[in-house]
Order: C-alpha cells, then sequence, then structure tokens
C-alpha cells in the first residue's frame, strides 16, 4: 500500500485510508457535546463521498464552487470531501438566518458566484424562506446531500487532483461588504498538515476533541483534516454546545481520554471562570498532551489562571501549546516544543510601543507568551512595514511568511493578492513573502513574540470584525451622527480586548448631543448585526476623528488620542460593569415552568421579567437595579456570546426554548416575557392537565438514589443503560411515529426527568414537554451483509452512548431504514427512569398513539392518574416519623446478638466492576418443565419463589459450570 503521508490530494489521501483500514472510525459526533449521535470510519466516509462527487459530476459542477450550508456534523465531513472528489472548489460557510437578511453570506455569494448550494434536507425544506431574506441564493441550485444514495458512488470518477488543484475558499471576512476568499489549495493543505504533525509530535494513537466552528481555519483544517492526514480519532461537536456550558469541552476530554484539544485564548478563560469545583472534581485532564492556544495573543495570565485552577484535575501547565497562524497561510505557521512551558518575556511597555523590546523595568512589566518557532520548510521574518528591511533581532515590526503552505491569493482580487503575497524585500529582492499585517519579533533563538495588528483587523473572543463594517452600522444607528465621521477599534483593557467607537456628532448636534441616548442606539446596533459588545462610545466634534489627506480614517492614530486624552470630547459612555451582579430578588431564586404555572396568571408577566432581568444582569455583570424592562438586551451590551450563555441559564430554569434572535433582536424585555409566556403556555388546557406536573422539585425513590449515587461513582458509565430495538415492517411514517413518541414522552414524566443535586441531596427536576429528536440513518443501499453490521453497530451506539443525569435527556430514540418495508426502531434509555416493565408501557402506548398520529387525531389514551415523582414523594412520606421508628425498632430486636455473618464468594472479584456478561442458552426437555410448574403451584409458594426455585433447579441440572453466573427473562 502507498503511503497515506505521499498522496498528492486530499482525494488520494482519504482513498489511501478507506483501502487500508476501511473499518476504522474516523469522526464522532457529539450532540450537545455529550451524546454520540454519530461515527464513520474511512470507507464509510468514502462511499458517502463518491456518491455526492458523483451527482455533482452528473451537474456537470466540476470546476465550479459550491457553498456548503451546514451545522456541525458528519454530513458537512461527507459534503466538503464530495466537493474534493468532484473537482469542486468547496465554499464553507455559516448556515443562513432564518428571519433576516446575512450580509456576510449575501457578500460570499456575491464574490465567488457559486452555483450549488449544499445543505441538510431540513435546510433545503426551508429555502424559500431563506431566499426571501436572502435573494442571492435564490440562484443557486439546492441540494441536500443526505438524499444522495449510497450506490450513485459507483458512477464517480476521479477528477485526478494535484497540488497545485484548488480545493476550497477560506473567507476571513467576519461579516464584511467586500470578504476575501483565501485560496487553499491541495498541496497547502498537505504541506501544512506535515508542518502541524511535525510540530506537535501527532500519531494514528492521538486522540482528539474538537468544537471549534468547522467554517474556520483552526476548525476545518486543525480540526477535522489534520486527523484524516496522521491518522487518528476525532470527537467533534459544536461550538453553540461549548459556548452554553464550557464544561461540556473539558468533561469530553476527561470522558474519553484525548490528548490533543485547544482553541483561542479565550476558551481556557471562559472555563476558568464559569466551571464549579465540583465539575472540576470529576475531571481527569492527566492524559492531555497538547493544549494548544492560538489565534489571538496568547496571555501569561490565562495560561497561569487555567493551570493552577485545573492542577488538581491533573493538568500539566508543560501540555500547553502556544502556537500562531492565519488562513493566508493555511493555518500553523510557528510552533512552541511540546512538552515544554510556552516562552514568556517580560519587556518593558513603553518601549514596546516604539519598537523596541527591552527587559521589563521593575515599574514597567508586561509579559509577553511566544508562539514559538518556524517549521524548517518554511521562513519566517520581520520587515519595517515602511522601509520593507528586515529588523534587527528584539525590533518590533510586520511578520512575513515564505514556504508551500501560503496559499494562493484571494479569489478574484489580484491587486489585492499582489499586495499581500506578493511582497519583496526592498534591498535584497527576496520574495514573494506573505504580508501577516501582523506586528511581533524574532528574539536570538528564532521565537515568534505576537505583539499586536498592524491591520485594523478587530479580534475579540476569538472572532474577527472589521472596523468599517462596524463604524457603517454604528453611524446608521442614530441620527445625529456625521456620515463618514467614525472609528472603530480595539483596546486592552483588564487583560481583554474591548470594542471603541468614537464618532462625530452631527454640527446641528454639538451642543444638544445626548451622549447616553447615542451611545445606547450604537450598543443596540452593533450587538444586534455583529454580535459585539461595544464598551466605550466616545462621541467627538466635527473633524475630531483623524484622517489622513485622501480623506482615510487613521484608527491607530484615533486609538492613540483617545488613550492620551487628546480628542475633542463632546462626551463619552463607559459600559459599567460590577465584580459581581446583585445577588437574585427572592422570588426569582429557583424559579421554574412549573413555579410560573402555579402562581397567578396576572403575576407571571412580573415574575418572568424579573428573571430576564436577573439572568441578563448575572451574565453581563451589570446592577438589575438599573435595568429598564422597557429596552432591549442588547441595549445592555449583550453579544453573541453573551447571549448564548443567557440562552442556556433561562432554558436551565424555564425547561423551554428561548430563541436565540428574540435576545440579539430590538425585542423589549417585557414583550420579551411576554413572547416567552404565550410560548410556554399556549397547549390547551386540557392537554396540560393529561398529566399533573410536579411541582419544583421532588425526592428520588430508593431505586433512584441508588442507581444516582452508582452514577456519581462512575460518571457516564453505561452499566445502566436500557436499549431495545423493534423492528417494524411495513411502511413507517417518521414523522407520525415522532409525534407518538413525543406523546409518550408528554404523558410520562420521567422520561424527561433530570437528576441534580440540591442542598447535598439528590433531586428530580421534570423538563418541559418540547420537540423529540428522531434520527433516521438510511442503511437501504447498502449490500445486505453490509446492512446487518450496519444496523448493529447503530444500535450499540444508542445502547452504549453515556447518559448525564443532571442535564439529560435520558432517552433516546434512533430509526433505522434497512430496506423497502423493513425498519428497526431503536429505543433507549436509563434505568434510573424506566425498567423492563416500563419498556412494556412505552411499546403498547406507542402501538396505540401510531395510528391516531398517522390519521392527524388527539391521543386516544386516557390522561395518567399519577406520575412516578408521585410515588417516590410517597414511599419517602411512609417511611418517616413513626413508621419507620417502628420498622427500625423491630429489626434491631430481631438482629439483637446476631454474630457478623461470613459471606464467602465464590471467586475474587476485580478491584473495578467490569460489568461484563455473557448470554448462556439451552433447551428444557418437557418432562422438566412439568417439575417446574409443579413447583411453582406448590402450597405457600409465591410467583418469585417458585421461580427462583425452579430456576436454581434448571441451572443445576444444566450448565454444568460451578462459577457461571446466569441471569434470564422471563415472561408470563
Amino acid at each position: 500500500m502507498s503511503n497515506p503521508h505521499a498522496a498528492a490530494s486530499l482525494v488520494e489521501l482519504l482513498r489511501l485510508r478507506a483501502e487500508a483500514d476501511p473499518d476504522r472510525i474516523a469522526y464522532t459526533f457529539l450532540q450537545g457535546g455529550e451524546v454520540e449521535e454519530g461515527h464513520v470510519t474511512y470507507g464509510e466516509l468514502d462511499l458517502r463521498a463518491r456518491a455526492v462527487a458523483a451527482r455533482l459530476q452528473a451537474l456537470g459542477a466540476r470546476g465550479t464552487r459550491a457553498l456548503l450550508l451546514y451545522p456541525p456534523g458528519l454530513e458537512y465531513i461527507a459534503a466538503l470531501f464530495g466537493c474534493f472528489y468532484a473537482g469542486v472548489v468547496a465554499v464553507p460557510a455559516y448556515p443562513p438566518r432564518r428571519n433576516k437578511p446575512d450580509p456576510r453570506l449575501q457578500s460570499i455569494v456575491a464574490d465567488c458566484a457559486p452555483t450549488l448550494a449544499l445543505a441538510t434536507r431540513e435546510l433545503l425544506d426551508e429555502s424559500e424562506r431563506l431566499c426571501a431574506h436572502t435573494p442571492e441564493l435564490s440562484g443557486l441550485r439546492w441540494i441536500a446531500t443526505e438524499d444522495v444514495p449510497s450506490d450513485e458512488a459507483e458512477a464517480w470518477t476521479d477528477p485526478e487532483a494535484r497540488g497545485d488543484t484548488l480545493a476550497f475558499l477560506q473567507y476571513t471576512s467576519g461579516s464584511t461588504a467586500a470578504p476575501k476568499g483565501v485560496m487553499v489549495s491541495h498541496g497547502n493543505l498537505l504541506h501544512n498538515f506535515a508542518v502541524i504533525e511535525g510540530f506537535t509530535g501527532y500519531t494514528p494513537e492521538t486522540r482528539s476533541v474538537i468544537w471549534l466552528p468547522p467554517y474556520h481555519d483552526m476548525g476545518l483544517i486543525g480540526g477535522i483534516l489534520q486527523p484524516l492526514f496522521t491518522g487518528y480519532w476525532a470527537a467533534l461537536f459544536s461550538p453553540v454546545a461549548f459556548i452554553q456550558r464550557p464544561a461540556r469541552w473539558l468533561e469530553a476530554i476527561s470522558r474519553y481520554r484525548a490528548t490533543s484539544s485547544g482553541g483561542p485564548n479565550f476558551a481556557y478563560e471562559l472555563c476558568v471562570h464559569s466551571m464549579r469545583p465540583e465539575e472540576r472534581a470529576a475531571l481527569d485532564l492527566s492524559h492531555w498532551e497538547i493544549a494548544f492556544n492560538g489565534a489571538e495573543p496568547v496571555r501569561s495570565e490565562t495560561l497561569r489562571a487555567f493551570s493552577e485552577a485545573f492542577a488538581p484535575s491533573g493538568f500539566r501547565a508543560r501540555a500547553f501549546f502556544a502556537c500562531y497562524g492565519l488562513a493566508e497561510a493555511t493555518l500553523m505557521v510557528t510552533g512552541s516544543q511540546p512538552a515544554e512551558l510556552p516562552v514568556e518575556r517580560a519587556v518593558d511597555a513603553e518601549a514596546l510601543g516604539e519598537g523596541v523590546v527591552l527587559e521589563a523595568a521593575p515599574e514597567g512589566r508586561y509579559r509577553l507568551v511566544g508562539s514559538g518557532r518556524s517549521a524548517p520548510s518554511q521562513r519566517v521574518i520581520i520587515v519595517d512595514p515602511a522601509t520593507l528591511r528586515e529588523c534587527a533581532p528584539d525590533r518590533v515590526g510586520e511578520v512575513w511568511v515564505s514556504g508551500p503552505s501560503v496559499a494562493q491569493g484571494y479569489w478574484g482580487l489580484a491587486e489585492a493578492t499582489a499586495e499581500t503575497f506578493g511582497a519583496f524585500m526592498a534591498e535584497t529582492g527576496e520574495g514573494p513573502f506573505l504580508r501577516t499585517g501582523d506586528l511581533g519579533f524574532l528574539d536570538g533563538e528564532g521565537e515568534l513574540f505576537v505583539t499586536g495588528r498592524l491591520k485594523d483587523l478587530i479580534v475579540i473572543r476569538g472572532r474577527n470584525h472589521y472596523p468599517q463594517d462596524i463604524e457603517a452600522t454604528a453611524v446608521g444607528s442614530h441620527a445625529g451622527l456625521r456620515p463618514g465621521g467614525g472609528a472603530a477599534f480595539s483596546v486592552d483593557e483588564g487583560g481583554e480586548e474591548r470594542l471603541v467607537v468614537v464618532h462625530e456628532v452631527a454640527r446641528q448636534a454639538t451642543a444638544g448631543a445626548d451622549v447616553e441616548e447615542v451611545a445606547g442606539a450604537i450598543r443596540r446596533a452593533v450587538a444586534a448585526e455583529h454580535g459585539v459588545q461595544v464598551h466605550t462610545v466616545a462621541l467627538v466634534r466635527p473633524g475630531g476623528v483623524p484622517k489622513t489627506s485622501s480623506g482615510k480614517v487613521q484608527r491607530r492614530a484615533c486609538r492613540a488620542r483617545l488613550l492620551a486624552g487628546d480628542l475633542p470630547l463632546v462626551g463619552q459612555s463607559v459600559r459599567a460593569e460590577v465584580e459581581t451582579a446583585a445577588a437574585p430578588h427572592p422570588v426569582t431564586v429557583g424559579l421554574t415552568r412549573e413555579g410560573l404555572e402555579a402562581a397567578e396568571v396576572g403575576e407571571r408577566q412580573a415574575l418572568l421579567e424579573a428573571l430576564v432581568v436577573e439572568r441578563a444582569a448575572q451574565v453581563l455583570g451589570v446592577d438589575p437595579a438599573g435595568v429598564d424592562r422597557e429596552q432591549p438586551l442588547v441595549g445592555l451590551g449583550l453579544d453573541s456570546l453573551r447571549a448564548m450563555e443567557l440562552k442556556g441559564a433561562l432554558e436551565a430554569s424555564l425547561g423551554a426554548v428561548v430563541p436565540i434572535s428574540s435576545l440579539l433582536d430590538d425585542t423589549r424585555i417585557d414583550r420579551l416575557a411576554a413572547e416567552l409566556l404565550a410560548e410556554m403556555f399556549a397547549a390547551p388546557a386540557e392537554a396540560r392537565s393529561r398529566a399533573r406536573p410536579v411541582v419544583g422539585e421532588a425526592p428520588l425513590s430508593f431505586a433512584q438514589e441508588r442507581l444516582w449515587f452508582l452514577d456519581r461513582l462512575r460518571p457516564g458509565s453505561t452499566a445502566y443503560n436500557l436499549a431495545g430495538a423493534l423492528r417494524i415492517r411495513g411502511a413507517v411514517d417518521a414523522g407520525a411515529l415522532r409525534r407518538g413518541l413525543e406523546e409518550v414522552v408528554r404523558r410520562h414524566e420521567v422520561l424527561r426527568t433530570v437528576f441534580a443535586e440540591a442542598a447535598g441531596r439528590p433531586v428530580q427536576r421534570v423538563r418541559a414537554t418540547g420537540s423529540l429528536r428522531l434520527p433516521e440513518v438510511d442503511l437501504s443501499r447498502l449490500e445486505p451483509q453490509q446492512r446487518e453490521s450496519a444496523a448493529r453497530r447503530a444500535a450499540e451506539a444508542v445502547a452504549r452512548a453515556p447518559f448525564d443525569l443532571e442535564t439529560g435527556p435520558l432517552f433516546r430514540a434512533r430509526l433505522l431504514r434497512l430496506h423497502a418495508g423493513e425498519q428497526l426502531l431503536v429505543l433507549g434509555m436509563h434505568h434510573i427512569v424506566g425498567d423492563g416493565g416500563s419498556a412494556g408501557v412505552l411499546i403498547r402506548e406507542l402501538a396505540a398513539l401510531y395510528p391516531a398520529m398517522l390519521a392527524g387525531e388527539a391521543s386516544p389514551l386516557p390522561p395518567l392518574p399519577t406520575q412516578y415523582a408521585d410515588w417516590a414523594l410517597r414511599q419517602r412520606e411512609g417511611l418517616r416519623g413513626e413508621v419507620v421508628e417502628e420498622q427500625l425498632a423491630y429489626w434491631r430486636e430481631r438482629l439483637r446478638g446476631v454474630a457478623p455473618l461470613a459471606m464467602p464468594t465464590d471467586r475474587a472479584r476485580p478491584p473495578v466492576q467490569s460489568f461484563r456478561g455473557a448470554t448462556h442458552r439451552f433447551e428444557v426437555p418437557a418432562e422438566d418443565m412439568d417439575g417446574v410448574r409443579a413447583l411453582a403451584r406448590s402450597e405457600g409458594a409465591t410467583p418469585f419463589m417458585a421461580l427462583l426455585a425452579a430456576w436454581d433447579l434448571l441451572l443445576a441440572r444444566y450448565s454444568g459450570e460451578d462459577d457461571v453466573a446466569v441471569g434470564t427473562t422471563v415472561s408470563s
């Protein structure tokens, strides 16, 4: 077999992997960052890529561009490789906004003129509505790749991609009207893979966990494509799941014993600030070898804080891997030494501002973290951007790069390509080099230190923002602002980049400008359009923003004059922050959906408004007393990152879905609360009365408490997973089946219950009803042997995926389509919410509900008089006070004086329970069964006693082994 590392393209690379090891799992996707939703092997990915490619080739798409509009997931990877296999240039992009125009996507379409839009079936079904808001998408041919049958792979022809063949366009713009698509070739990628592998020492035994966006260079190249090159396994999940609960990232690293993972600097900060001590204590990070930190300046404070916080969890500071890169260089340019602490230097901040690197004086201490050294196959130099001459060591200049990883240029922009990718040294004529636009210096050992950005790009919390876009949004937010008179930039405050907008006011508004009114309008508009907070708004007199003689805004000069206090200010508004938001109001503490339902109807609006204000104040770090409920949340400075935090906090309290769009548009707080109330209590009263909800928190039954305790000993253990499969013959309407399952879950509160800890004791909390996911897997195109094998793996994935008792859900389903007229419905739940009898109830009810759902009728099942939480409460109440004392007294008396029992075991038990088991089958002759029946009918025998005695009889007669442990399932 050929060496994958010698492949000439990603097509050849995947083909070689699939040929050598077709059954090896390449990627696993974690739904919500926790539950294994699916896996894909090298062979399966190759098959899906050939099928998608054959469809694209049949449409004559070779050489054209195709937008990839997918949420993070395995189907996105299949579509990406389908483009590679078809010779189509992939254009990864975020899925379009559903309810408003998407300027970023509009700009991309206008720039590269794609002919195809590849998407999921769900997005394709909404394409008409999406095109109404983003009309540029209407001219594209839409294809749902998951609908492409695998047997189309037979028609695929190899595009014979080479190293200089264009693989995809990587758009670096966050939301600009003039985005730039970096042209990345197969050769660029393969070289950069080798660079990364050389820096990190990755091997096929590496295990990776990645939450980074798959549309950007670090997530796409470092997270998805690098594992394929080296041949190691990667677990992937959505960045939204990380933002909602950062602990999911480290929990996944711990659970899968990942050796490599990372992200921008802010990701580590989020974990330090958001994770509780008990969450940290449950982690094992001792196997984490490469914790890469890149994409923005690496901060010394962050490295120290994270190392100290997670050292008890086994994290070693030497795992930190500082690196530097950019999309124009494919991904990585420099990297530090694995298993060594990143290099740090204390320098004089004032001298550094002048471009000189001096060791720090005691009063001017400023620490920089090195980003490592260049690979031998590349060259990194520091150049004076004014003279184009190479700087001496320890002198600040622009970072220039050359080597095979440097991309081919910007799509359709010859002038910009020549300016950025075609730089030459003034004296020697050496080149061409890539001008990165970043400022930095090299020390005597070749270590790169990035000190700032020459270009105007604003990077906040790992996201790129172009100042001209923010300025355009700001000027349109208020009539009192002067067109063309704005400057946006960032400043470092408290170890974090903060956005500042300086703007000239119109001449007629100079005297009477209401600074807070104008600043509020700017904050709302920028947060809604760009998803970022404006920390400081400075209004200046006309002509107060410095410009060049040609009228171009001098943003760096404006920043310097603002910090020096030299701008002609009309007024300034700085977003107020407090260390810790005020304590929640007593009426909102522990407020849940059930609490709202129990409240008087007239009180619900005020309660929910108070809850929204309190949670928003906690997320934003502001005083809730100063929050006006008649203003939108974006007016408080809510950006997209904090909106996700607020969404998670509200949903955790309410058990209801809070649309992210409602938090980031102009909806007032009071109207937002009204909308949430209407959504939460929209169901008819008769439907809600079918199953009485448990108000607040309820105790666990004793059986549940035992299972909860065992789960705390071994979090994520699958020993108590219950799973089964129903083989369904005949046509099946997946929608009706899903609605039937949703009704079962609605009827039985225990199926939507989660288990948390309160005041040191476990409690159960019932989640609100909602939609149930019923993923469908089409296996009908596979050969019979492959189909059964794939079905078995898919069913095992449902059975073996761990449950999180605290976050849920604890019930799951998946529909496997085997062939025409035959399906497999796989169901799974944790033993804490069900048992074998529960499974029987579930199947019987589903059988009754499916015909009704298919006909569009209401549920034929009668309301349930009680729920499991009611039983748990009665069980606890029945063992209180005199009752339990009477029973304890009885047993104390009966056991008085009894010597400890000698309890011999049949064999030595391992120190850690393995949960391994086996099935032992044998046939019982009819004459022996007559004896069993007689024993069961004997006088005084209860059915359970008779069953045990009969089982002992049969076991002794037929097992033939003294040490065998046998279990059985008995039905009447």
